[in-house]
């Protein structure tokens, strides 16, 4: 017998590794699905700071009502009403998660699911998006860990979060590109700004703490200067983001002389085509990027 038929077997009941995308981690822009999922989950692995948006809507109980160990008992029905089977009391082990445990949680949650416990593996955005999604593949590949179910719970990523909080920019062709270098060359990240640039894409930048003036210099080589960029912070966050939620509109010359509005990883700065413009009403200036640049007769 193999190994995994051996993990079939030894499976009192079938659980499933959840990838839930929590967008910017406050209840009123988490789905539905996402909620239900992490609320009947045996398993819940998320970090210190996502366990705080989460308990702070009773998605996960308060660390008050969580034992040493991580375990915490539902004393309502909320996961007998979601999940339709289980009885008042239930109880569900809730895992700190940080960047250096990765693999090891991994591991480990593929260990409660071959138990026949469902486990919610949280990260914020979209966990397809610069989130947690490939490395739970890749880990399952490196581990033969065919007998483990998984399903993808998508979110709302920065882009999307940081789109609305300015108006319409991406309702033309767009991309995305992460400054990170932690994994790839910055000759690696320039050739696809410049590639984007040149096409006239919509660009939005994630991971800004890292090299955003540089990036900024490179799209101002391909693009004129005069192109409007949507500097976002914590989008979607309110006042619960490390550094609060914020939005300002400037030019792509004058983006890298803003220093002081790029607070970290919470940053996305949107950049603008050709045909991105400013509309203002009574209440403030939008970005807003007619697809096809087109008109209203176009409609």
């Amino acid at each position: 017998m193999t190994e995994t038929a051996a993990h079939q077997d030894d499976r009192e009941t079938d659980g499933t590794l959840y990838v839930v995308g929590i967008g910017p981690g406050l209840p009123d822009h988490m789905t539905k699905r996402a909620k239900e999922v992490i609320e009947t989950a045996d398993v819940v692995i998320a970090s210190s700071l996502y366990q705080e948006f989460l308990r702070d809507d009773g998605t996960l109980l308060s660390e008050a009502e969580t034992d040493e160990d991580g375990i915490a008992v539902r004393e309502d029905d909320t996961a007998a009403r979601a999940e339709g089977d289980r009885e008042d009391g239930f109880e569900q082990e809730i895992v700190r998660s940080t960047m250096g445990r990765q693999i090891e949680l991994a591991r480990a949650a593929f260990d409660h699911v071959r138990e026949g416990k469902d486990v919610a593996h949280v990260s914020g955005g979209d966990p397809s998006v610069y989130g947690k999604s490939d490395l739970v593949f890749k880990m399952a590949a490196e581990d033969d860990a065919t007998d483990i179910p998984i399903e993808i719970v998508p979110g709302l990523t920065a882009a999307l979060g940081g789109s609305a909080n300015v108006g319409a920019p991406l309702c033309n062709d767009f991309c995305t590109v992460s400054l990170s270098d932690k994994w790839r060359g910055w000759d690696e990240i320039e050739e696809k700004l410049r590639a984007a640039a040149i096409s006239d894409f919509v660009i939005v930048l994630y991971n800004c703490w890292r090299n955003y003036e540089k990036a900024v210099e490179i799209v101002r080589e391909e693009r004129t200067d005069d192109a409007y960029v949507a500097i976002v912070n914590d989008a979607g966050r309110a006042d619960a983001g490390r550094n609060g939620e914020s939005q300002h509109i400037t030019t792509l010359g004058e983006a890298a002389d803003h220093d002081d509005k790029v607070s970290g990883m919470g940053t996305s700065l949107i950049i603008g085509n050709h045909e991105t413009e400013t509309w203002s009403n009574d209440d403030r200036t939008y970005l807003v990027t007619p697809r096809g640049g087109r008109d209203v007769d176009d409609f």
